[in-house]
């Protein structure tokens, strides 16, 4: 069995399928767990993301997402991280938590993803047209960010490119379970 040594945060649009793919990983790797921002805000703050941003707006939604940060830079470890789409535009030290990678998904391949009831969760998809700007603007700076690219376009391949690029750049760690005799 693997383990991590380092968080693991996965980066994409809203819809790229980061919470998917990080739960499935949590699964392949010993002794690490999943995180998903927004659902962890949503907890903390008591009520969903949509309302937050109707009832008190974009900033503080941040506020509430570089709290968060802080607590993950500084008490989390061993963790596969799913972010909001907009944590490593508004927090550009993201990497000094763990190992970043942008999860690339076509804009459109997005819309086609989400249900109607996915897309009402998502305040910032309201219009698709300032959506699809939004989405080439954050596209440039997830890329310049990430450590490493994987187009996700199947759940099983991006997964077994993410163990394969943890391997070779030995993020991860043989994990042994040794059972003691007792005398």
């Amino acid at each position: 069995m693997y383990t991590l040594k380092k968080n693991l945060i996965l980066t994409g649009f809203m819809g790229s399928g980061k919470s998917t793919v990080a739960r499935s990983l949590a699964k392949h790797l010993e002794h690490s767990y999943f995180l998903d921002t927004d659902s962890l805000i949503e907890h903390f703050e008591n009520i969903s993301i949509k309302e937050i941003f109707d009832k008190h707006g974009e900033e503080y939604f941040r506020n509430a997402e570089k709290r968060l940060f802080d607590w993950i830079k500084n008490d989390v470890k061993n963790a596969i991280i799913s972010t909001g789409g907009g944590m490593p535009i508004f927090i550009p030290e993201i990497k000094e938590a763990g190992i970043l990678i942008y999860l690339r998904v076509d804009f459109e391949e997005i819309l086609e993803r989400l249900s109607h009831e996915e897309k009402q969760k998502r305040p910032l998809l309201a219009d698709t047209t300032k959506a699809r700007e939004l989405f080439e603007k954050r596209d440039k700076i997830y890329a310049k960010s990430a450590d490493y690219i994987i187009h996700n376009k199947d759940l099983t391949h991006t997964v077994e490119r993410i163990i394969h690029i943890l391997e070779s750049n030995k993020i991860l760690s043989l994990f042994f379970s040794v059972k003691q005799e007792h005398t």
